[in-house]
Order: structure tokens, then sequence, then C-alpha cells
């Protein structure tokens, strides 16, 4: 059977392009390698034609969920296997019993959502557990920062259903000394290779001799987190090897095996009853890491649920990155460390009697010197914060980044100071350093010394450090992976962890299991040396580009690219919430990521030998659906701004390609609306009825399902110069006349300028350039940079703390902040620099004003009123939500309730277009559409985006109205 035989057998999807491969070649680990073919099965039928096909084509099969793997697990020759889209179901909740059947493509943060109302959770978390699925928790034996309690999904998983190497479908769970008995006699009817599986493993685990070496060469049993080879060890400890141990259950060995056994189509887990809510966090600030991790031994005689480290490598990333800086409130003067401990309480007395004693005990013991406690809703905050770490981490400028190359190491938490000690003797042998975070209270900490893999000698230093770490971590009979896994990383050093008869039992359980090797071969045995197929070449050169954007302070475009680590931020869904990746939670196929467009732009910039590279269709067809949200450029911990990377792409490709006519006409937006304005009546007359307004829509490439934005019967630029009289006031207020409000939305602008007058203000208007932003949309860089250019020269000398200048549509008002700025250079970027630091969403402003005790909630009705707000992805990602709470709560009986939307899907043009506006409305129907549609007709819908308004109005039926709207009416 050929490829192309096995696509037409698949209920579900085969790809063999050269793009899909690109995407699925990497994962979040150091590691690159083609894949054969990526297949996206829709039922287990398909997997069994995968099964099938790989044994009979001499070819392996590579299962994946999320792609998040630090040891390069899920990269490899073969077919992937991406289960992530479509075996995502909870099959069944048992509240009464206390379990769930799942299957291994839910995510463990939106399975946890679903079982709250039942009052119980999945524990294991992972810091990617808002993408993590549950099948690649089992396969990596996944814990979390609560592993101090919960330990790893190991001992939370019960039961899995299989298909096994020979295609048959396969059940482990529990099994009894008869029942284990008979599948070892070939009575069971459970197939000839699962009968040969339990035959073969009694075999190897009741030789006297096996089991000394066992028990002498795998790592102490006492350290929680140990994922080294095969957990033979944990089945040595089940009946009938271990008469008073737990009933035999191959799932122990299961969880851990990384897709090298089986493939596991739905599993069993145990489920967890919610803990008490009254967490506290005491945050241990500390001058060094031996203090912090001797502060650790202290925190642990209190019973935490959590002692999670960050040293100040992880600090000062989160100082570069907008989200994650307002996330800092906690810091206290400059730590070398932070170990965060999680303590609760039946109640919540028991639990800051808790904190007080340990802090008491902390200053006995002269650990630490500030113990800030967190508590409420800010705990989230905190854990975010430390979540991020990995992310965060590629923000260091340069090619030489903090390498996952040793940064799962696990030892017993006693030895963990005198371990870490000899780790950076070692480093510091070698002239490196490292980054220190994360599981102190399990005695593993994420180590990632700073390496430039780029290098030959980065590269040795890759190898030489696994090799030293390797020796260090068997002296203290620890396990070179606590919970990432073996991978291709550490599969070579397993012979020196274990023994070399141990390893050679660990070979013989792979052949058993999968006789052929079509499982994910090259994982855990016969691993190639860790220091191949690695994701850059030997003295790889970062090649240099000219860009419109100046990417200097990343080091140029490609190495903005490059920031994406692969930790797959983007690949939550709705339900987590958030803005990225807005397209990818409507389709949920990896090509849609912000990390599947940083990894192409990677891909080709760097291997093309091209004139111009960016004139890539590649390139073209993985950047299609970004709706240049801007989610990612505050949400990815790698600050990946994928909007700015995508408009200097497709500037780069107009230059070869030319620009094609509706880009033009978008970007041209003024012009044309200059003209329509003249006669409004005739242009809403064309739009408004379904003959005209389709004619016109095809002609122009949009959406006939899409309605057209009408045109306001003056522009507000006419209103501002010729009919509005403003206040005379000392407070001094500059006005930012936006195209898109200029001539759609004049009466929202009128309505802003006199809610400022009313307010005291006095309102400005100095005629200006347009914003940009349809030009910034398409690409057209030049038209882009030279209205800025326009625009700083207006406003240089007008703009103070005292007259600042503010605008009504976040899109258009925010590339002060934003664009303006990358597209400068010099003593033009200093200017706008300066400028942006005087520039406000009019909700920004107000909101200011209001602290400043400048503007009084006695100015407006007393009435009650419900809003419901949906946030521009804009002001989400440039600026904050909020402002807007805060202006709208300003009426003291408003409740203001913020909608856990993303984006709208509307997205300027791109809801307009043809190709898109069914995902555009798929996004929509996310969260959007359906909060709204609930809403009674005496609540307001408020939204600042234009196209936001429009989306909302043409996806619910319902007229959203701007936050100035609002308070205009709600003005005394």
């Amino acid at each position: 059977m050929s490829l192309s035989d096995l696509k037409t057998s698949l209920s579900g999807e085969l790809f063999t392009d050269q793009t899909t491969r690109k995407l699925y070649a990497t994962d979040a680990s150091a590691y690159r390698e083609l894949p054969l073919a990526v297949a996206i099965p829709s039922n287990k039928e398909d997997l069994i034609t995968l099964v099938h096909y790989a044994r009979k084509n001499k070819t392996s099969l590579i299962p994946r969920t999320a792609g998040t793997s630090l040891a390069g697990q899920v990269v490899g020759n073969g077919i992937v296997v991406d289960i992530s889209k479509h075996f995502n179901q909870i099959l069944e909740v048992n509240a009464d019993e206390g379990y769930a059947w799942v299957e291994p493509g839910i995510i463990r943060d939106d399975l946890n959502k679903h079982l709250a109302p039942y009052g119980f959770f999945f524990a294991p978390e992972t810091s990617t557990a808002n993408r993590a699925m549950i099948g690649g928790m089992i396969g990596n034996n996944s814990c979390g920062s609560n592993s101090v309690t919960y330990g790893s999904t190991r001992e939370h998983l019960l039961e899995v259903n299989t298909i096994l190497a020979d295609g048959s479908e396969s059940w482990f769970g529990n099994v009894d000394s008869n029942a284990f008995l008979d599948r070892c006699n070939g009575l069971s009817v459970s197939g000839e290779l699962q009968n040969n599986i339990y035959f073969e493993t009694r075999e190897i685990l009741r030789n006297e001799v096996n089991q000394k070496e066992i028990i002498e060469g795998f790592p102490k049993a006492d350290i929680p987190r140990r994922n080294t080879g095969y957990a033979l060890d944990m089945l040595l400890r089940q009946v009938p090897f271990s008469p008073s141990g737990s009933p035999f259950n191959f799932s122990s060995l299961i969880a851990g095996s990384e897709g090298t056994l089986c493939f596991v189509t739905a599993a069993k887990i145990k489920l967890t009853p919610l803990p008490p809510d009254n967490k506290r966090l005491v945050c241990i600030h500390s001058e060094t890491i031996d203090d912090s991790l001797k502060a650790n031994l202290v925190a642990l005689k209190y019973e935490p649920s959590a002692c999670e480290l960050m040293d100040h490598y992880i600090l000062e990333a989160t100082k570069r990155n907008a989200m994650y800086n307002a996330l800092r409130f906690f810091v206290q003067g400059d730590p070398q460390a932070i170990l965060v401990v999680e303590l609760n309480g039946e109640n919540s007395e028991e639990a800051d009697k808790k904190v007080a004693t340990l802090i008491d005990d902390l200053k006995a013991q002269g650990r630490g010197y500030a113990y800030p406690v967190i508590k409420g809703a800010k705990i989230k905050s905190v854990w975010n914060l430390r979540k991020a770490g990995l992310g965060l981490l590629s923000n260091i400028p340069g090619d030489a980044k903090p390498a996952p190359v040793i940064e799962d190491t696990a030892v017993d938490v006693e030895d963990l100071p005198a371990y870490i000690k000899e780790f950076n003797e070692i480093l510091d042998k070698h002239g490196l350093y490292s980054v220190h975070y994360a599981h102190a209270g399990s005695g593993e900490l994420h180590l990632r010394p700073i390496i430039n893999l780029k290098t030959a000698e980065g590269q040795k230093q890759f190898r030489v450090i696994a090799e030293e770490i390797a020796t260090l971590v068997k002296k203290y009979k620890g396990s070179l992976s606590g919970e990432h896994g073996d991978g291709r990383l550490r599969g070579e050093f397993i012979p020196q962890m274990i023994g070399e008869h141990n390893y050679q039992l660990v070979k013989k359980v792979k052949e058993i299991w999968d006789p052929e090797n079509i499982f994910n071969p090259g994982k855990i045995v016969d691993t190639p040396p860790m220091d191949t197929f690695l994701r850059y070449e030997k003295d790889q050169e970062t090649k240099e580009f000219d860009t419109k954007f100046d990417f200097t302070p990343t080091d140029g475009i490609l190495r903005t690219a490059e920031l994406c680590n692969g930790s797959g931020d983007c690949r939550k869904s709705e339900l987590s919430g958030g803005t990225m990746c807005p397209s990818y939670m409507a389709t949920r196929n990896e090509k849609d990521t912000t990390r599947a467009r940083a990894n192409i732009l990677r891909e080709i910039l760097t291997q093309s030998n091209e004139e111009n590279p960016f004139a890539n269709d590649e390139i073209k067809e993985v950047m299609d659906l970004c709706l240049s949200c801007k989610g990612c450029s505050s949400e990815c911990p790698s600050n990946v701004d994928m909007a700015k990377l995508k408009a200097e792409w497709q500037y780069q490709y107009y230059q070869k390609n030319g620009v094609p006519v509706r880009a033009k006409r978008i970007g041209n937006f003024s012009k044309q609306m200059k003209l329509a304005s003249k006669v409004p009546w005739a242009y809403n007359f064309i739009f408004g009825n379904d003959f005209t307004g389709n004619l016109a829509k095809s002609v122009a490439g949009f959406a006939k399902e899409r309605s057209m934005p009408k045109l306001s019967e003056k522009t507000l630029n006419h209103w501002l110069t010729k009919d509005f009289k403003p206040n005379i006031s000392d407070k001094k207020v500059y006005f930012f006349c936006d195209e898109f409000t200029n001539y759609n939305d004049a009466e929202i602008g009128e309505t802003a300028v006199r809610l400022l007058d009313k307010l005291g203000y006095q309102v400005i208007y100095v005629p200006h350039a347009d914003s940009g932003r349809p030009q910034l949309s398409k690409g057209l860089l030049d038209d882009a940079k030279k209205l800025a250019e326009q625009n700083i020269a207006i406003f240089d000398e007008l703009l103070t703390a005292a007259t600042p200048l503010v605008g009504v549509e976040p899109s258009a008002i925010l590339t002060f902040r934003d664009e303006y700025i990358s597209l400068t250079r010099g003593e033009l970027q200093e200017k706008a620099t300066r400028i942006a630091q005087h520039v406000f969403t009019i909700e920004e402003f107000l909101a200011n004003e209001f602290d400043a005790g400048r503007i009084s909630a006695e100015s407006f009705t007393e009435k009650s009123q419900l809003i419901k707000v949906h946030g521009h992805c804009h002001q989400k990602s440039l600026s904050s939500m909020v402002p807007t709470k805060k202006l709208l709560s300003l009426p003291k009986n408003f409740k203001v309730h913020m909608i856990p939307s993303g984006c709208c899907g509307m997205a300027g043009s791109f809801g307009y277009e043809k190709e898109h506006y069914e995902v555009s409305m798929k996004i929509g129907e996310l969260v959007l559409f359906p909060t709204v549609r609930k809403q009674p007709e005496e609540v307001l819908i408020a939204a600042a985006g234009t196209s936001c308004r429009h989306q909302i109005k043409d996806g619910t039926a319902r007229t959203a109205l701007h936050p100035v709207e609002i308070l205009w009416n709600s003005l005394r």
C-alpha cells in the first residue's frame, strides 16, 4: 500500500506535503527531523489501519498530542499521528466511584473545568496544563507543581484501552493473581500478543538476578519524580512479585513509555476531590540559590501542596514581557531566587496559622529575607508567572539560549542542596551558568545552561555537559528524567543510569511489546547520539535581512522567529481564556498556531537560498489564517509578535509577487471612503440591498453573507472642523480622528468628543494623517511608514503629560504605541517613543483622570445597569481591559462583567474576505456569540472596536455600544 492508498483508506487526513511535514519536524526540544507524513486520524479504525500500514511498509508511527515534548519524543522520520483534533472527548464521569474515562486528546485544564461541578479534578498539573493533553501526560508520566502532594500521572492512571503492535485492541488494568496467570498461560481471550506480553514480563520479573539488579540499579525508590527507562521497578512492587504490593497493572509501565509500546485510545483516570480553597502562598525571597534550597527543606515540614523555585534569570525575563511584568507585584528587591510555598488548611484560621509558623521557623533558621503572603485571586497570577518560565527563558537576546539538555534531573530532596552545589561547580568549570527553576519540593529543578547550539563549540558543550551531569546524577542515585522523559535526549544514557543488565531488560520489554519496532522508535532504547538531529547545524549562520520594521531589539527577523521554542502556549482552547490563537481555537489545526507560523518562517529563512526567501508559498499557506490579533505579543511568554512578523512577510512577499488588487483596495480604505463620503446615500444604497450589495461584494472579494458597514452622513472630520465649538479649559486633550471613526462611526466620535467636553476638557483637533492600520493589516509598510512619519511630525511638539492624545478606535490609536516605533529608526524612533508615552485609548485616559480625582462618579446616573464587555484584541495585548471596566463602573450602580472571549473573529478585513468568512464566524461562535445571545435585551453589550461591534451585529443581531456611548447616556 502506498501513502496515496493509505490516504484514501483513512476517514481522517494524511498529509505528505513539505509544509506540513516541516511543521511537525520539531517539538519543544532541541531536535528536528522531517517525518514521512502526518496523519490526523478520526477514529480507532484509522489507528488500526495505520498500525497495519506501518508493519507492512517497515515504517513507524509517532503518537503526538500537543507536541510540547522537551526531549524530542515526537520528533522522528516515520508517520506522526496527531490525535489532538478528534480524540478529545470525555467518555464517562463516575462521581460515585471517583473515576473518568477520557480520550487521550482531552486537554488537562479543559477536563478539570468539566469535572469541577462534580467536586473533583485530575490532580497532576504540568506547567503546560492549559494545552497539555492526557495522552501526552501518560506518555511522559507528567507531574507538575503539586506533585509533592499528588505524585505523577502514573498514580492516577487506572486502566487503558490500547491498540497493540499487531493491530489488536487490548485493555490493561488491575488483574488479580488468577487473571495474571491466565494471561501468562494463554488462557485469556485478549489475544496472542497481549498474552505474550504477560508471559514474557513474568519471566523477566520472577528471575531473582533481574530482581536484584532492578532494585540496585534503578533510581532511589523514595524519589517521587523518576522517569528513567521503562518502569520495571514499579511492576516489581506489584502482586505476584511483591505479595503485599498493589494488584498487577501494566498501566504503571505504559505511563512514561512515551508511545513506544502501544497506542492509548482511552484512559480511565482517578479523580481527586477538590481540596478546601484556603490556599496561601509564602514567597520566600533568598539572596542565594543554596539558601532557597535549604529554605525548601524547612518548608517541607509543613506539608505544602507545592514548593516551586524561580531564580533571578526567570525574574529578569519577566521584565521583558508586558503581560508577565504586571505579575511581579509580590517581588521585593532583587532576589537571587524566590521559593513559592503553597499551604492549605481546612479553614482560613488553620491556613494562616501554618503560614505564620513557617515564617517564624524560616526566620529562626536565617532562611530568606522577605516572605510576602499571597491570598485569593492573586495566587493565580503568581502561578502563571512560574508556569511561564520555559517560554520566558527564550527572551534572552542573542543566539545563546537556555538549552534543554539536563533540565529534568531529580534527586532525593535532602540531597538537592549538595547536588545543585556540585552541579554549578561543573558548569563553572566549563565557563557556563544555569537557570534554576521549578519543582524544588520534589527534588527536581529545571536546570538550563546557557549554550549557543548554532556553534560547533556549543554543540560540543551540549554533549559534554550531558555526560558529566549524568555521572553526577548517578552518584546521587537520582533520575536523569524527573518528568519530561528520556526521548532522544536522555535515552543514550540509560545504560549508565540503570546499568547495562537493566538496560538489556528495558530493550527486551520494547521487543516484547513492539516486535517490529513500529511505535516511536529511537526513544528510550536504541536512541541515536543525543547531539544528532539537532534543530541547528554546526556553525550555522544566522542570516540577516533588510526589513521595513525594526527588529534590532530581537537581533533581526530570523532571531525573532526563533524566539518560539515550541512550548505551545498558542494551542490552548477557548475554555482557557485569552486571545492567542483565535484561528487555532476554531480549526484545531497545528498549521494555524503561532508556533507553526514561527516555525515556517524559521525553516524557510534559514534554509532557502532564494534571493527573496519571503516570496514563498509555504509561508503564505501557513500565514493565511493569522488574524493579526496581536494576542501572541503579550500572551506568548517568548514575545513572538506574529502580527508584526506577518506584516513584514507580506511586505517582502509583495516585493516579488506584487500587491493583490484586494489588498490595495483595503489598504486604500481612506481614499475610497473619501470619494464615497461625497454621496454616502449612494454607497449605503448599493450595499444596503442584496442585488447590488452582493455584486459589489463579489467584485471586492468579500463574502456575500457579510453585511457592510454604513457610511456616516457626514464625516467626523467635517463635524470637528465645521460644527464643533470646543470648551475652553485648563484641562486640554488632543483628539485623534481615525479613518474608521471618521467615515463609518462618526456618531461615536462625536459622542466621545461631547463626553470629554461635558466632563470639562478642552478637546483640540489638529488635522493629521490616517493611523495606517489598514495598510499595516495588508503589509503595505511603505505607505504605513509615511503615515507614521507624518503623524510623528505633527504631534511631536504638541503632546505632553498635560496634553495627551486620545482615540476611540483601539487598533488605530495603539499604532502610536506599537508599529510607529518599529517603523522608524534613529531620531525619528526616539520621537515616536516619546510620543507613545502620551497616547491613550479614551478608556485609559478617562480611567486615569478618575484615579487622579479629576472626574467624579457624581457626574453620572444612579440607575442600575448590567453591562457585558467584549475587549478588543489590541486593547488586551497592548493596553488592558482594566481601564474599561473601571470607566464603565463609574456610575455607582452599574455592574460590569467582562465576556471571557478572545478575538471576535472579524479582525479588520479578515472577516469580510470570502475565503475567511467561515473561520471568522467560527471564532465568534467559540465564546462571544453564545454569551451575547444569552443576555436579556436590557443588558448592554459594550465593545470598543468597530470590527467587534460589526461582528457582534452580524453574529447575534445585537447592537453593541462603544463605552463612550454608554457613559454619555449615563451622564446626569
